[in-house]
């Protein structure tokens, strides 16, 4: 077997990435990137559109033109920090709450799927993920003292 590890990774994401775009637009009429801002709020509680950025991997102009689209659709509640500056406070509406809870619970139940029709167990696949972020998190860590 070819070991082409760094090759794979990116087409086997880029391709996940495309589908989970694909699926989202077709069945629920979001982007996956705005899923992916949506559910990220929801798991930093109230964030900052620099926090969303650094985790969307995105500069910070982009997350200012998606939470001004999430905010009109009701999904997103914006605004001013309290420590001033030009920073914003984000935080999901209930109708945001909403929708990630019920898109994290079926997206998931499809990515499972997936993973158990290629023959690599779910479990096993998931404990390897979380194995992996973590030591990349470590990694990090390290690399900036």
């Amino acid at each position: 077997m070819e070991r082409n590890l760094s090759l794979n990774l990116h087409v086997l994401l880029a391709r996940l990435d495309r589908a989970a775009d694909r699926m989202l637009r077709a069945e629920h009429d979001i982007s996956y990137n705005r899923f992916l801002a949506l559910t990220l709020i929801s798991e930093l509680g109230v964030s900052t559109q620099r926090a969303l950025a650094d985790g969307l991997g995105v500069t910070e102009p982009s997350v200012s033109r998606m939470t001004a689209v999430l905010a009109a659709d009701g999904l997103l509640d914006v605004q001013p920090d309290p420590a001033g500056g030009n920073r914003r406070q984000l935080s999901l509406t209930g109708k945001g709450e909403r929708l990630v809870a019920s898109l994290r619970q079926e997206f998931e139940e499809k990515l499972a799927a997936l993973v158990e029709h290629s023959g690599v167990p779910y479990a096993e696949f998931a404990e390897h993920t979380a194995r992996l972020l973590a030591t990349l998190d470590r990694v990090e860590r390290e690399a900036a003292r």
